[in-house]
C-alpha cells in the first residue's frame, strides 16, 4: 500500500474523535446526563486502560516463554519490563507532576485546584494553559492520554500497511475509527460542569474542541507516518505505557467528581456503557481478524 494511502487511512482512524465533541457544546446539559456522560468517559477509559496494558505486555509474555524456545528470552524480558515500568511511571507521575505545577500557579491567581469543576476569577498574572478552568485543564489531561494511545495505533496501522497486509490494515482502519469516535466523548466529559463563579455556564469555543481533537485524535497520523517508515516493538510499548500511565491518573480525577455527584446509580450506568461501548469497538477489529 502506498504511503500516501496509507496516511488517508490513518487520517480517517484519527478524525472521528471529533463526532463525540459536540457534546461540548450543549447548552445546559441536565445533572442526570452530566453524571452518565462523566461515568461513560471513565468506562471508556477504563477499557482503553485495559487494551494498551494488554498489548504493552505481550512482547513480555511472548519473551517469558522464552525457555521453551531458545535463548536470550532473559534480556528481552528484561528490557521489556524495565522500558514497560519506565513508561508507566513517566506517563502518571508527568502528569501529576504537571497538574501540581499548573494548580500551584493557579492558586497563586486565585483560581481552584486540580479536578475541582468551579472556577473562580479569571487571573491577572498569567496566561496559557494555567489560566484555563480545572475542567479545561482536565479535559486536555484526557486528550492527552488518548493521543499517546492513539500514537501506538497509527503505528499498528502503518506496519500493517507497510507490509503488505492491506486487509488487517483496513479493519485496524475502521475499529480505530470507532474506537476514536468513543473516546471523543471522553475528552468533553468535563466540560458539561464548566462554570464561572457566578454559576454561569462555559461553553467552550469550536476552536478549542478543534485544539483537543488534534491532541487526541491527531497521533494517530503520525504514527501511521512513523510506523510506515519502520517497525520498532520497543516504540509502541512506549508510548502504550504511557498512555497507561496518564490514563490511571485521569480516572481517578473523574471518579473523584463522580463520587461528589453521590448517584451511582447513573454512575454505575456509564460506567456499564462505556466499558460495552470500548469492548464492542474491539470486538469488530477482533472479528475482523486482526
Amino acid at each position: 500500500m502506498s504511503l500516501s494511502t496509507t496516511l488517508l487511512l490513518g487520517f480517517i482512524a484519527g478524525a472521528t474523535i471529533v463526532l463525540g465533541l459536540p457534546v461540548g457544546r450543549m447548552k445546559s446539559p441536565a445533572p442526570n446526563f452530566r453524571v452518565v456522560l462523566n461515568a461513560g468517559a471513565v468506562g471508556v477509559l477504563m477499557f482503553l486502560f485495559w487494551d494498551v496494558l494488554s498489548a504493552a505486555w505481550a512482547p513480555i509474555d511472548a519473551a517469558l516463554a522464552g525457555p521453551h524456545h531458545g535463548t536470550g528470552w532473559l534480556g528481552r524480558a528484561t528490557g521489556y519490563g524495565a522500558l514497560f515500568a519506565a513508561g508507566l511511571a513517566v506517563g502518571l507521575l508527568g502528569l501529576v507532576g504537571y497538574d501540581r505545577y499548573l494548580a500551584r500557579v493557579s492558586r497563586n491567581s486565585g483560581r481552584g485546584g486540580p479536578g475541582a469543576m468551579a472556577v473562580t476569577e479569571k487571573p491577572a498574572r498569567t496566561r496559557g494553559v494555567a489560566t484555563w478552568s480545572p475542567a479545561r485543564r482536565l479535559a486536555l489531561l484526557i486528550a492527552v492520554g488518548i493521543g499517546l494511545h492513539n500514537f501506538a495505533e497509527g503505528l499498528a496501522i502503518g506496519q500493517s500497511a507497510a507490509s503488505g497486509e492491506i486487509a488487517l490494515a483496513t479493519v485496524l482502519v475502521i475499529g480505530f475509527a470507532l474506537h476514536n469516535a468513543t473516546e471523543g466523548f471522553g475528552i468533553v466529559a468535563p466540560l458539561a460542569a464548566d462554570r464561572d463563579i457566578d454559576g454561569v455556564e462555559q461553553r467552550p469555543s469550536w476552536r478549542f474542541l478543534l485544539g483537543l481533537a488534534a491532541i487526541g485524535g491527531g497521533p494517530t497520523f503520525v504514527g501511521t507516518l512513523v510506523g510506515h517508515g519502520f517497525r520498532s516493538e520497543a516504540l509502541s510499548v512506549a508510548f502504550l505505557t504511557l498512555a497507561a500511565g496518564s490514563i490511571v491518573y485521569v480516572v481517578a480525577q473523574l471518579l473523584g467528581i463522580a463520587a461528589r455527584a453521590k448517584r451511582m446509580d447513573l454512575v454505575a450506568v456509564g460506567l456499564l456503557v462505556g466499558l460495552l461501548a470500548g469492548f464492542l469497538t474491539d470486538a469488530i477489529v477482533t472479528a475482523g481478524g486482526a
